[in-house]
């Protein structure tokens, strides 16, 4: 019998082992990863950004643990010898009628406490020399790393500090009894006192399946990327991003450095018919009938039709891609861009077609369930699992 249990090997998942083991350093805590190694979806498939919090509701929780975030993680690569850039990000105006947005995102950086600047057509291009645009805002704290080598390390430290790992191991049924819950799994049962779903791009399934009701439904989406061919690799020096569309809940293309020293471009964001839909063609007939029956779904689509179009001629023409990143960076063409593996953002709808705006943490009897943490969820992971560890009831014995 175990005193916890997490769902999950993901980031969140991870860094929650690790909160817990330090909290409760006498508890004997499990962590079930249905894949063969850790950080295998969405956090192995991230744009590997630590974000600033510039762009969440002043007082949200992703607004306090991004920025909180940025900090303890970067605190966390230098401490475990991890390799990281404080690239810095600008934030651009290519319109006239975006010019007011910049301004409220400024004003919403200034809200959120993040250290940024504005900045003229000219300062911009002292930055970024490529960029055509006409103002812009710099963000000093955005940074990049590799989101599975964090992952490696959250996992090294839980299990020194006496969490058990297993990979291979996917949870198919869950029984509540007077002592806990009995987790059925493909490799036999674990029994535990305490469960923590952090299953992500499953996590409403988890919820379901431990008999609650998820307070959204997750749809998949997938956010395809081109990277620039080395030679192009000098016109971009950080991340550049543009205004965010108000009227889409997406940030749109953008291009950003690896830390393993390449330039992504993208991403779109189409919808996947499969919860792990890395490829366009990829499908699953029960994920797809799970988005089509949900009158979320369709609430959502109505509500963006043009942007949604827009969305899906740019996955399939590449010369529209180029278009949309020619807005930042004119110069780009057609042959400057190659494929590149994309990843799926697991977002939490709600029944009425609006999208979970905020991380959420579902706490029930004995069970806790995170029912939405997509990004900036790596770069706030730190933070996340001391959070979820907080919420664990004092009645909780160990």
């Amino acid at each position: 019998m175990y005193n916890f249990t997490i769902i999950g090997g993901g980031i969140v998942g991870l860094s929650t082992a690790m909160a817990l083991s330090q909290k409760f350093p006498s508890a004997k805590i499990a962590i079930l990863e249905k894949e063969a190694s850790w950080a295998a979806h969405q956090t192995g498939h991230n744009s590997g950004i630590i974000h600033s919090g510039i762009y969440y509701k002043p007082g949200s929780f992703k607004a306090k643990l991004c920025r909180e975030g940025n900090r303890s993680m970067v605190a966390f690569c230098e401490q475990h010898n991890i390799n990281y850039d404080i690239c810095g990000k600008v934030i651009i105006a290519t319109e006239p009628h975006e010019l007011p947005l910049l301004e409220n995102l400024y004003q919403r950086g200034l809200a959120n406490e993040i250290d940024i600047s504005k900045l003229t057509k000219e300062q911009v291009q002292e930055i970024e020399p490529h960029v055509n645009c006409l103002a812009g805002i710099r963000v000093k704290a955005t940074g990049i790393v590799d989101y599975k080598q964090v992952c490696q390390k959250y996992a090294a430290i839980a299990k020194e500090q006496g969490v058990e790992l297993f990979t291979n191991t996917c949870v198919q049924g869950i029984k509540t009894t007077s002592e806990g819950h009995i987790l059925e799994t493909n490799n036999g049962e674990y029994q535990t006192k305490f469960l923590i779903n952090c299953a992500g791009l499953y996590s409403d399934r988890i919820t379901e399946l431990a008999k609650d009701k998820p307070p959204a439904k997750i749809i998949p989406f997938r956010g395809e990327y081109y990277e620039l061919t080395p030679e192009k690799r000098y016109l971009v020096n950080g991340a550049i991003y543009p205004v965010p569309n108000p009227n889409f809940p997406f940030l749109g293309v953008h291009f950003h450095p690896l830390i393993n020293g390449s330039v992504q471009a993208g991403p779109n964001a189409v919808l996947g018919f499969k919860r792990e839909a890395y490829n366009k063609f990829d499908f699953n007939l029960q994920d797809f009938m799970d988005t089509m029956t949900y009158p979320g779904f369709w609430k959502l689509a109505t509500k963006y039709p043009k942007e949604g179009l827009q969305e899906m001629i740019r996955s399939y023409s590449k010369f529209i891609f180029v278009r949309s990143l020619q807005r930042l960076i004119p110069e780009v063409q057609g042959e400057d861009i190659v494929p590149t593996p994309a990843g799926v953002r697991a977002q939490a709808l709600k029944i009425d077609g609006s999208m979970v705006e905020d991380f959420l943490i579902l706490n029930r009897d004995r069970v806790m369930h995170v029912c939405n943490a997509p990004s900036p969820a790596a770069t706030s992971s730190i933070e996340i699992g001391k959070q979820i560890v907080s919420q664990i009831p004092d009645t909780v014995k160990v």
